[in-house]
């Protein structure tokens, strides 16, 4: 699985960053971005699927391994 923040459509209000610190960072400005290249590991999927559906802009795209 790998997580997508779509830098304009966040708005900084870093629900991603409070639910999964792991995968999610705040830049200089206050938005969010993915770390390590947006790859969830298997035990943090969850909280990536939380993290996407708690964000207000919708900016958050998970795609998922085939």
């Amino acid at each position: 699985m790998k997580i997508v923040v779509d830098q304009e459509e966040c708005q900084g209000h870093n629900r991603c960053v409070v639910i999964a610190p792991e995968l999610f960072d705040t830049d200089d400005y206050g938005y969010a971005h993915e770390m390590e290249g947006g790859v969830v590991p298997p035990e943090l999927e969850e909280k990536a699927r939380l993290a996407a559906a708690n964000c207000p802009e919708s900016a958050i795209t998970i795609i998922e391994d085939n």
